[in-house]
């Protein structure tokens, strides 16, 4: 269409030398104008129609996706990648339909957003193996929104998995932003991914205190606390024979959400209950001689 326009322009006559010619050229000039109006106006509104219908079909049909059965059943997550992606390639090919309709040839159009493709491709190489991260995540899954996740020595609930990033909140209550292309390829532990939690703990008796009884004493402790589970059982054993005490490993099962309430809660009750079965718990100390002149 722009080039139609140049040539069209290279057939008016020379400006004008006189106020004679000037009034011939001007009627030239609107003759043409009303002609290219009526050609290519017609075009142009066309493609503003398709733009903005097209658009607010999309925008329609992406709500009516959100609602739909098969939508609803993906992972919050997964769902919101997916209809940012669908958006986003739909609104491209509206776009391209438009310059289309202006007159635009198809290989003039594939050529540049070949070309667009090509340098933007190498100007956001990291953004771009964000949303391959984000897609890999998307498919295997390997944690939901609202999972307690270790990465390294980073740790939080998942908040969101967006296009670029995925975001976390951690225990202190920061949020931190994760790029997709790094959690994609990380060593992950997904700590609320099957629901119950094992607390682990250690503590010390003394080698002249009952084996049997502070055995007894710690597995009391971990039944009677409400929130640890009573299948798997609780488990309470002599496992190491330390320089000044006896070490005992005590293992409870407890749901998700509780996890570390019942670890400080039996940390405090097993003291307590050391205190009342007469249990000993050793401490290192230091015994000093001095000698007399």
């Amino acid at each position: 269409m722009l080039k139609t326009i140049i040539c069209a322009a290279g057939t008016l006559p020379e400006l004008p030398a006189n106020a004679e010619e000037t009034g011939e050229y001007l009627k030239k000039l609107w003759e043409m104008l009303e002609e290219y109006a009526v050609t290519y106006g017609g075009r142009l509104l066309i493609a503003l129609l398709v733009l903005i219908v097209g658009f607010k079909l999309v925008n329609f049909f992406k709500k009516r996706l959100e609602k739909s059965k098969a939508v609803t059943k993906l992972d919050v997550s997964a769902r919101g990648f997916l209809l940012s992606m669908l958006s986003i390639v739909f609104k491209v090919l509206i776009c391209i339909t438009a310059l289309s309709v202006m007159g635009v040839p198809m290989t003039s159009i594939i050529t540049v957003i070949g070309s667009c493709g090509l340098a933007v491709g190498l100007a956001l190489q990291g953004s771009l193996a964000n949303i391959a991260g984000g897609f890999v995540l998307m498919v295997l899954k390997p944690f939901s929104v609202g999972d307690f996740i270790v990465m390294g020595d980073m740790s939080g609930t998942v908040e969101e998995l967006g296009l670029f990033n995925t975001k976390l909140l951690t225990i202190d209550n920061r949020q931190v932003i994760l790029p997709n292309a790094a959690v994609s390829n990380a060593t992950l532990v997904n700590v609320t991914a099957k629901g119950n939690r094992r607390v682990d703990l250690t503590f010390s008796a003394a080698y002249s205190d009952d084996v049997e009884k502070v055995e007894e004493v710690l597995l009391e402790v971990c039944e009677k606390h409400p929130l640890v589970l009573a299948d798997p059982a609780p488990f309470a054993r002599l496992s190491a024979h330390k320089d000044s005490a006896l070490e005992y490993t005590v293992r409870a099962w407890c749901a998700g959400e509780d996890y570390w309430t019942v670890y400080f809660d039996l940390i405090k009750e097993v003291k307590l209950a050391f205190d009342r079965n007469g249990v000993t718990i050793p401490f290192p100390q230091m015994d000093l001689h001095t000698k007399a002149d």
